[in-house]
């Protein structure tokens, strides 16, 4: 008979279903939580002491395996879903080491609190790299496309050819998407860099009334204020995803671009070897394969982050919002960062088909809009008649197997009398600075414009902002290591400090209760 709802841990062991699929899960996260456990096991023992909450003598037990454990490989530690998930494979094996000394590491914290510093540990970490590789990608587009100011090229929209530009102006538009970018992400190491330490299950702890000395010797810039909402939030991380998955989505577009441009049809760019790939049937073909790679990581991160979110949209408190996300984020990191290094390779050594991109510039009609605005400015035509004009006049020479370069007043004139019933007196003039494709493009001197010069500090400022953004990714990294290193060192000082006449008192043990 049932006596209705139960109080207490549960009593019998885990169902093998949920071992084989919960904490199976849990545990192939372990390797990526295992330095940060770790860390946060270190300062929380260290805290509790400088508190006087631990003797003296369980500290020192503690730390030292905890200093063991930090040398031990994640591989190489006993993390086994049969004991539950890695937080219970760790307490089980630091209490058969030591025994009820190993319990210390509980006052005052749950098992969320660990691993949620811990994932922000890694994550820290990973988004220092991502923006770093972000800021060298950005380095490699601007320095570029400043070589390739004047690589004539005739711009497109639809893959259709729309004015003339320079291949330089053109990939300079991937490094400004690609900065902001990288700025979102240093909004997110912002977020990410601080202490959920000391936040208890949900109302904090009367044991830690200070919450900074925790977060201070992890390397935190502080503590995320609300407890409740320190254990929980998840915003953060959508926010890192989002922006991964925008950055690689920027990379797709110009993978997208530049697959088609090294194709024979078009034959603007060549891969290098090393981003290329043979078929093994096909002797001829020559196939873009790290275009592939990039295009179906930007598909894989959009669907990354949209299955986290569809996660997180349960109520507040409940373990699905973050047990998913020590494994899906950092990896989904991880692929964004592999992923925008082969991008910067690919850019750094594409090849670029200088003569291919001017002959197919000087063999179309780009230059139809700058010959309409002169009609107009010199005839006195609203834009739409001379827009009218000129496009017979593009239609008629091109039935006749003529270039954009090749009409003149006549034709010009020809077309009028066909649109309007009248000509323009445009016959005899000279259109050649009208129709050149590269005096076009040196008047586009306006802030953003395709002339060379600006290209060329568009491409400077960029290179300045990514330098920036570098600086910053270093100091950063250099911040963390300096913190853990006095952590460290901190930890062997006490833990060589009074030693035990042997291990803890062991006594009977349960399971630790699954306070999520």
């Amino acid at each position: 008979m049932s006596t209705g709802h139960r109080l207490g841990a549960p009593m019998d062991g885990p169902a093998p279903e949920l071992v084989d699929s919960g904490f199976y899960l849990e545990n192939a996260d372990a390797p990526l939580l295992h330095a940060g456990l770790n860390l946060a096991d270190l300062a929380h023992v260290l805290d509790l002491r400088q508190r006087d909450v631990i003797p003296a003598a369980s500290a020192g037990r503690l730390l030292r395996l905890l200093l063991e454990s930090v040398a031990t490989p994640a591989e190489d530690f006993p993390y086994d879903p049969a004991f539950g998930e890695p937080y219970n494979s760790r307490e089980r094996f630091f209490t058969q080491r030591i025994g009820d000394d190993a319990g210390w590491l509980h006052a005052g914290r749950p098992r969320r609190e660990a691993v949620r510093i811990a994932l922000r540990l890694h994550l820290r970490d990973q988004l220092v790299d991502l923006v770093e590789t972000a800021a060298t990608l950005a380095d490699t587009i601007a320095a570029t496309a400043a070589a390739h100011s004047r690589t004539w090229l005739p711009d497109q929209t639809y893959l259709q050819h729309a004015q003339p530009s320079t291949f330089g102006h053109y990939l300079l538009s991937f490094a400004y998407p690609v900065l902001r970018d990288a700025r979102r992400l240093v909004d997110a190491l912002a977020w990410t860099n601080t202490s959920p330490g000391g936040a208890g299950c949900v109302n904090g702890s009367r044991l830690l009334d200070d919450r900074d000395p925790m977060a201070q010797m992890l390397g935190f810039q502080g503590v995320i204020e609300h407890t409740r909402d320190a254990m929980w939030q998840t915003d953060g991380l959508v926010d890192m995803l989002a922006a991964a998955a925008s950055l690689v989505g920027t990379q797709s577009k110009l993978g997208e671009d530049l697959e088609i441009w090294a194709s024979s049809e078009f034959d603007y760019v060549t891969l290098a070897d090393g981003f290329s790939r043979a078929s093994v049937l096909m002797p001829q073909k020559r196939n873009p394969y790290a275009l592939s790679i990039i295009r179906g990581a930007s598909g894989t991160l959009i669907g990354r982050l949209s299955g986290f979110l569809a996660v997180i949209k349960s109520p507040s408190a409940r373990s699905d919002n973050l047990i998913y996300a020590y494994g899906e984020v950092p990896r989904a990191l991880d692929l964004a960062i592999r992923t925008t290094r082969l991008t910067e390779g690919v850019v750094r050594t594409l090849e670029v088909n200088t003569a291919r991109m001017w002959a197919a510039l000087e063999a179309g009609f780009c230059q139809a809009t700058d010959l309409a605005e002169y009609v107009m400015l010199t005839c006195g035509l609203d834009y739409r008649t001379a827009y009218q004009v000129v496009g017979v006049a593009v239609r008629t020479a091109h039935e006749a197997g003529l270039r954009g370069i090749d009409l003149d007043g006549e034709m010009i004139d020809a077309a009028a009398q066909r649109y309007a019933g009248r000509t323009l007196g445009l016959a005899g003039a000279d259109l050649t600075e009208v129709l050149d494709p590269r005096r076009i493009v040196e008047t586009r001197t306006a802030v953003g414009g395709a002339a060379p010069g600006v290209v060329e500090k568009m491409a400077s400022s960029c290179s300045d902002e990514a330098a920036e953004l570098l600086g910053l990714a270093r100091t950063s990294r250099a911040g963390f290591a300096e913190a853990q290193q006095a952590l460290l060192d901190a930890a062997a000082a006490l833990s060589s400090g009074p030693q035990s006449a042997g291990p803890g008192h062991p006594g009977p043990r349960q399971e630790a209760p699954d306070d999520q």
